[in-house]
């Protein structure tokens, strides 16, 4: 059986600057909307080097939630 990583659509909120170029190029990241002092994306695989690229930045909420993948979750 092909195990495929997992997917999470993530939304954060900042205080201030958002770190979006740093989010963008980060390994596994797609799908990188900003919206005011929102961002939202979709991480897979390893969340470490989305963790990497908020380094710096005050961050007042994280959510992630399991991304639906070709009509399955």
């Amino acid at each position: 059986m092909n195990q495929h990583p997992p997917v999470y659509r993530v939304e954060v909120t900042f205080v201030g600057s958002l770190p979006a170029r740093q989010v963008e190029r980060a390994s596994g990241v797609s799908e990188v909307v900003v919206h005011r002092q929102q961002l939202r994306c979709l991480v897979r695989g390893s969340v470490q080097p989305f963790l990497e690229a908020l380094h710096g930045y005050e961050v007042i909420t994280l959510t992630s939630s399991p991304a639906l993948s070709g009509g399955q979750q």
